[in-house]
């Protein structure tokens, strides 16, 4: 339930010996989900300047255009991997690399859109954007589905359904 705790521990711990201020891109749009490694960071006296601007993911994709980086601030979220793996599930390599084939797979198909590829305790589950998924055909949902059956294999269920956002965690 806490890998991202520990997993930012590490990483910010390392930070703080290479550098008296570490600064993360954390924005006020992330005070709403549950984020573990906010305690992590609270914990190594990380900053995080966009917060403090009471700057939302908008406002920092609308600065980033202003400063001549479009390209970035057009770029959909890419958050680690093991944030694919809903709480409660071991972290395993393979389905890490299952993960990334799929979403690059889907890319590769339908252009650099928000999606995820989530294994849950109950299968696989692909989660497209909103607008994407619901201008999809039934036969493209279809060929989608398929093609994702045949990149993951086995046996487990896989649903492919629109995006919402950190439906893989848990917390008590």
């Amino acid at each position: 339930m806490n890998r991202c705790y520990f997993c930012k521990v590490n990483l910010y711990g390392t930070l703080s010996r290479m550098g008296d201020v570490v600064a993360a891109g954390t924005n006020t749009d992330d005070l709403s989900d549950y984020r573990p490694g906010l305690i992590a960071a609270e914990e190594h006296n990380v900053i995080h300047p966009f917060v403090a601007a009471d700057m939302a993911k908008s406002d920092v994709r609308a600065l980033a255009r202003v400063l001549g980086l479009g390209d970035l601030a057009d770029l959909p979220a890419a958050p680690c991997l093991a944030s694919r793996i809903q709480t409660g599930l071991r972290v395993e390599p393979e389905e890490l690399a299952t993960i990334d084939r799929v979403e690059t797979l889907l890319r590769d198909a339908l252009g650099n859109i928000t999606l995820r590829c989530r294994r849950m305790h109950g299968g696989w589950e692909v989660a497209l954007d909103g607008a994407v998924f619901d201008a999809l055909t039934p036969a493209r949902r279809t060929a989608l589905h398929d093609m994702v059956r045949a990149a993951i294999g086995g046996d487990l269920p896989v649903t492919v359904q629109a995006y919402k956002q950190g439906s893989t965690f848990v917390h008590v």
